[in-house]
Formats: C-alpha cells, structure tokens, sequence
C-alpha cells in the first residue's frame, strides 16, 4: 500500500519526541493529492461514521452513502445494520444515487432490474438463463456495526476489527448510554479548512482564553488531563466552574441528568478518523466530519438528550455560538496555512493530545495498512 504523498523529513520532524516535533507538513492540509489519498487510506481504509441509526432509519431502510472515496450501502433491518459496495454484481451500476435513500423489501438495481434481498443474497436475475447461479453472485458485504446508536463502515473491508480500532474508548462513553437518547437538535455547518484543522482545534484549549469567553465562564480553560490508551482514539476531559451544572451560556441545565454521568465534568473524545464526542452531565454533542475538498468539510453537529427533554435550546445555543467562534478560527488557520511564508510550527506543552493526533497521523502516512488495518494484529486482509 502507497505512502501518501508527504515529503519523509516533514514526517520525521512531526514523529520527533513531545517537545521537539513540529506540526504535520502544510501539503497535509493543503495538497489535494493528499486530500485524494486521504479519503481512500484514512476514511474508507478505517472505520467511518455515517450517521446516528435513528436518524438514517426514519429516512428509510436502504442509503447510499460515502466513507472516503467510496460509495457504500447501508441496510437497517431488526436484526441489525449491514453495508453493501454500491454496485450491482452484473454491469456495477449504482443501486442508489449517491445520497439516496428508501423503504423496500429489496434492492433493486434499476439498470436491468436485478434485485437483492436486504442481507445481499442475490433475489433474482431477470433472463439469465437456467445455467445461471444467483447464489454466486451476492452483493460485495462490507464490515459495519453500530456503536451506541452511531453506524461505521469500513468501506474497504482492510480495518482492524472495531474493537481494536475502539480501544478502551468504550469505557469512558458507555456510561451516558447515547444509544438511549434522542436527537432534539441537528446543525449541519460548512467549514473552509481542512478537516484535520477542525480536529485539531477541537482537541486543544490553548486558544480557549482567546475566542471563547463564554466557554471560559463554565470551565476553565486549563482544568482536565487527557488520556493515552489503546485504540485510535484521543481526549480528555475539563472541569465545571463550582457554579456551573452544564456547558450553557449561564452555567444552568434544563435537561435530565445522565445516569452514569459524571456530574462534574466534561468529556471531550475524538474517535479516528471523523466523530467527535462531547460527553456532558445532561447531554451527548457529537460533531461528524465529512471532507469535501482539501479546504472544506461539512460538520454536522447532533445534540442527544433523555426523551424527556423538550427544550434542547440552553446546550444548543451554547455550542452554536461556540462552534461558530471555532469555525471561524479554523478558517483563518487553513488561510495562513496556504501562505508561502508559514512553515510548520512548534507544540505548547499542553497540547500533548495534538501530539497524539499527529503522530498517529505521521505514522499512518508511512503506512497506513500498518497503522489501521489487520496487520497491526498481524493478520493480512484477505
């Protein structure tokens, strides 16, 4: 497997010890020859979230939908969610238009009309002929599952199992039970950067004195740790100032306390390589990531509460604000990125979770089978 297209000493300077290593090479945010490897290696060659089930399931039952660079399609059945290659087993033509949805006890490929059952299995083949076998003929199945209520594809079948991709992750987010709450509120933002820009930001609150003071006013800004443990996952966590029950522009919650939760916290996590998860004493934010191009992604940010909850607006708009101040700074970083003049910079000591970020990236860029895929347990993808 190719090496993305970054040059080797750009690499070495990011793979360097914390306090001596350099942000990743520019070409890494503004290269659309790396944005194209990306999307293969990064996004199709791991596990890529496609949605909240509830959501994707009101819509219908089959979808159309992209992990990197490749069209995928999921089925949701009650006994579970499956994920098929876009693509008729006879001539490969799409059996959903990208983006495309619907309810039926099929797929149907509408060029010449083979139809599949919802597990893949090969239905019928109109005028094939009495030598024709369906049963070798199924639909390419690819891993997927469902992760407390959000569904991954690996739309290249290369990945590790999603329990070694997930690490220990699974204890830190288990308690506040997101596959329990609802969707009270969706935002969908288009951002001009790059999408590691948005991850970066989010896993780092040295800029958080500068731009948020109405985060400030909740949390310090220098509260909390970050953990390092197993599984392509980073974060950490901040404290509530003594007044604060939540993250609102007030410091009041009008929601329901999670069981399980932690009262007195905020947990921020980043699961490799598109969702990130805001874990508050009454609520689940999560943003997931979408590159368009090597300078736009679209964020579509869902805000998860008890059923009970009628009023989501005191998280909401706090986040939206927020989320628009980040935004905006990201912005500004994927503009100085493209100067000639700016060369990758240097780490602040609390920027360790970056470092992380980095590195796990740098390593990826080498080898991205090695670092994502079945042989780092040893095993070769079939």
């Amino acid at each position: 497997m190719t090496a993305a297209p970054l040059p080797a000493d750009g690499l070495d300077a990011a793979l360097r010890p914390f306090g001596y290593s350099r942000m990743l090479p520019v070409a890494a945010y503004t290269d659309p020859a790396v944005f194209a490897w990306e999307r293969r290696h990064l996004f199709a060659g791991s596990w890529t979230c496609v949605g909240r089930r509830a959501q994707l399931a009101a819509e219908g039952n089959q979808h159309a939908l992209t992990a990197g660079d490749v069209s995928v399609v999921v089925t949701l059945t009650g006994e579970g969610v499956r994920a098929f290659a876009n693509a008729c087993r006879h001539r490969g033509h799409e059996l959903l238009p990208s983006g495309g949805t619907c309810e039926r006890r099929a797929l149907v490929c509408p060029y010449h009309g083979w139809a599949y059952d919802l597990d893949g299995t090969l239905r019928t083949a109109p005028r094939m002929g009495e030598e024709f076998d369906p049963k070798r003929f199924g639909l390419v199945e690819l891993p997927a599952v469902d992760w407390h209520g959000w569904v991954f594809v690996n739309a290249t079948g290369t990945a590790l199992p999603f329990a070694e991709h997930l690490g220990t992750l699974d204890r830190l987010v288990a308690p506040y039970a997101p596959e329990r709450l609802a969707a009270k509120a969706v935002h969908r933002y288009e951002v001009a950067a790059n999408w590691k820009v948005i991850a970066e930001n989010y896993h780092e609150c040295y800029h958080c004195p500068l731009i948020h003071p109405e985060l400030c006013a909740v949390t310090p800004p220098n509260s909390g740790d970050n953990w390092h443990e197993p599984g392509h996952w980073l974060g950490g966590s901040m404290e509530l100032r003594e007044h604060a029950q939540t993250m609102s522009l007030d410091g009041s919650s009008h929601g329901v306390m999670l069981d399980g939760a932690d009262p007195r916290t905020v947990r921020y996590l980043g699961l490799f390589p598109n969702v990130l998860l805001s874990l508050h004493p009454d609520y689940v934010m999560a943003h997931r990531m979408t590159p368009l191009a090597v300078d736009r992604t679209v964020v579509e940010c869902v805000w998860l509460f008890d059923e009970a909850v009628t009023d989501p607006s005191y998280a909401v708009g706090f986040w939206d604000v927020t989320n628009r101040q980040d935004w905006a700074a990201c912005e500004s970083v994927q503009r100085g990125l493209s100067s000639p003049h700016f060369t990758p910079g240097p780490l602040a000591p609390n920027e360790n979770a970056i470092y992380d970020w980095v590195t796990l990236l740098a390593r990826a860029y080498r080898d991205p089978l090695a670092v994502l895929g079945r042989t780092a347990s040893g095993v070769m993808a079939d």
